[in-house]
């Protein structure tokens, strides 16, 4: 395969760049491509023709004297050079947001929105409880809750959709700061009068032995559990399967069967006594972590920044309460 020649190397010569190109609409319009993965449809998105997308790209990279985008049969994604490009514009619009709060909060933190993207347990009840607690302090600030798979929840902070990121996560990810983290180990969920439910602990191989309410194959949790029963050669073949945590949650409550989840998600359903969670001792199920997660680099604008610190803090009191430490001797 050739390799795209710039117009520097042909020539030896550089045109001065217009700077202004990385302000104007042509720097939107290679977002938009950058999201819908083709010209056609960010067109679409955008309401303009293709023609209109593709000529303000073509300027873009003939301003910056390089190609910005992999064209494909069946869409276009950027190369290293494109995601440099898209990394600066999120920046660059992030911090522009950030300006304009702060300029709105110059008299105290009186306003300003909190986006926030998490996964379906942390988004459920989790969440809506501490923003409940933050807000009576500052009562101005907005939030925006919205639920994402596991997986798209660090993207969604990359592409500057979300503030914060709440998740769980099995190994580092590219582009983000960890403002807090800690083990998140998966529990075996079950009625309080199943035959396990008195159990310190258990291991998969005893779990397995009962019904299982198993989350969807494409999520991570089910994921986990299918290559940790391989390995130990069980079978874990489920009565009920869903896409959503709390249908299997209720399915579980009300039958002997057997679902899996953090703690963290749980705890108002445990403290109502409808359900018991029981730690497991397989190692593979205690590598998960929860994590809270922002755009690497980028200076949080000052309701986000105190949100976050208020968010730390109220996970902190919460595992002191949950596992309070032993008496001194």
């Amino acid at each position: 395969m050739n390799t795209p020649v710039s117009r520097t190397a042909r020539t030896g010569a550089r045109k001065p760049m217009n700077q202004r190109v990385l302000q104007e609409v042509a720097l939107r319009y290679f977002m938009e491509v950058v999201r819908a993965g083709s010209v056609t449809e960010a067109a679409t998105r955008l309401d303009v023709a293709p023609s209109a997308v593709s000529r303000q790209i073509g300027r873009l990279e003939r301003e910056l004297d390089t190609l910005l985008f992999e064209r494909k049969a069946r869409g276009m994604t950027p190369n290293a050079a494109g995601e440099l490009l898209a990394a600066h514009a999120r920046r660059a619009w992030l911090d522009a947001e950030r300006v304009s709060e702060e300029i709105l909060g110059l008299r105290g933190l009186r306003t300003g929105e909190v986006r926030i993207a998490a996964t379906e347990g942390f988004a459920h009840e989790f969440l809506p409880s501490i923003v409940v607690q933050f807000q009576k302090q500052w009562p101005g600030i907005h939030f925006a809750i919205d639920m994402y798979v596991q997986a798209d929840v660090a993207r969604s902070v990359r592409d500057g959709e979300a503030d914060i990121g709440v998740t769980v996560s099995l190994s580092s990810e590219r582009g983000l700061n960890v403002e807090h983290r800690h083990p998140s180990p998966i529990m075996a969920v079950m009625a309080p009068d199943h035959p396990l439910a008195t159990r310190r602990m258990v291991s998969l191989a005893q779990v397995t032995a009962y019904p299982l309410a198993l989350p969807a194959k494409a999520s991570t949790l089910r994921q986990l559990l299918d290559i940790s029963c391989s390995r130990q050669g069980l079978q874990c073949d489920a009565v009920i399967t869903s896409n959503h945590l709390y249908p299997l949650i209720n399915y579980v409550s009300e039958s002997q069967a057997i679902t899996f989840c953090g703690e963290a998600t749980l705890r108002k359903r445990l403290a109502d006594g409808r359900i018991t969670a029981v730690p497991l001792r397989d190692r593979e199920m205690n590598e998960r972590h929860f994590e809270v997660q922002t755009l690497a680099g980028r200076h949080l604008p000052e309701a986000v920044r105190t949100f976050v610190n208020f968010l730390r803090e109220q996970i902190m009191e919460e595992e002191r309460l949950a596992h309070p430490a032993p008496p001194a001797r």
